[in-house]
């Protein structure tokens, strides 16, 4: 199927050729206009990811060069990636577009040098990274995750905290929520709105732990504070949940701002009444 570029270059052969009149080239080439702006992306060389030095990974993904084929690894990502218009590329190249994209804000449009793709494809390949990171691996941050989570790991959490100087002896985390700023929505304004930014926004809840790694997150909220987005996230109902499962998770409380002190108090409660002494 030839492109938008090549019916409108046929368009205008044929123009010139007498096959088709005034009216009928001005209506067929408006119609063949593509609404994205015209790139040169098929002048630039394409995407290899051997041609690429450490640095340039390091400075352009925020990983070194060793580290993408193993991160594409660990994130099963399939060795070829098919988009809905049957847009074709390695799964590696489509993580570097994902990799690019995160590392600082950027247009699709600074993207094509590197990859000498047209800017839909890249938010093509872009949005299917990131769909299909969330299916496979949400689970990990959005559920229980007893790897981050089991006993022994809170335990170890609690230990390195404390010997940074908290008072607490059981503080194994730490809750905050962070806003991401969005465009103006056409409909349900107030909904995003965020009243103390000031911008309509998105907003995210998680617990993150001493080693650097996110073990629950809940989101996207629009304008709830934090302790109504803290109470209704799904991290307080598996702390009731795994009560009833010998679990001493909730003896280990969660350190956060001030809002979240009657939170804080009634789940300590809880774990003192349903685990007694042995917490």
């Amino acid at each position: 199927m030839p492109s938008l570029k090549e019916v409108r270059d046929i368009l205008l052969i044929s123009h010139f050729q007498g096959v088709i009149n005034d009216e009928e080239f001005v209506l067929l080439y408006d119609l063949n206009r593509s609404t994205n702006l015209d790139l040169p992306y098929e002048y630039y060389d394409s995407f290899d990811f051997d041609l690429l030095e450490n640095d340039e990974c390091l400075s352009e993904f925020r990983f070194r060069k060793q580290d993408i084929p193993l991160l594409a690894d660990v994130l099963q990502v399939p060795d070829v990636i098919t988009c809905y218009q049957r847009s074709v590329c390695t799964g590696l190249e489509a993580l570097c577009v994902v990799l690019r994209r995160l590392a600082y804000p950027c247009r699709y449009a600074d993207m094509i040098a590197r990859f000498a793709k047209p800017v839909p494809v890249l938010c093509m390949i872009n949005n299917y990274m990131i769909d299909f990171i969330y299916q496979t691996h949400s689970h990990r941050i959005l559920q229980w995750n007893d790897t981050l989570l089991n006993r022994r790991a809170l335990d170890t959490y609690a230990t390195a905290i404390t010997a940074q100087g908290s008072p607490l002896e059981n503080c194994f985390g730490f809750i905050d929520g962070t806003v991401r700023p969005i465009s103006k929505p056409g409909e349900n304004q107030k909904i995003v709105y965020n009243g103390h930014k000031r911008v309509h926004a998105i907003k995210f809840q998680s617990v993150a732990l001493p080693n650097g790694m996110i073990g629950n997150m809940f989101g996207p909220v629009g304008k709830f504070l934090d302790v109504y987005a803290f109470v209704f996230i799904s991290f307080t109902s598996v702390f009731v949940s795994f009560f009833f499962f010998g679990y001493f998770v909730c003896s280990l409380n969660i350190f956060g701002k001030n809002c979240f002190t009657p939170v804080l108090f009634f789940i300590s409660l809880l774990s003192h009444i349903y685990l007694g002494s042995t917490c």
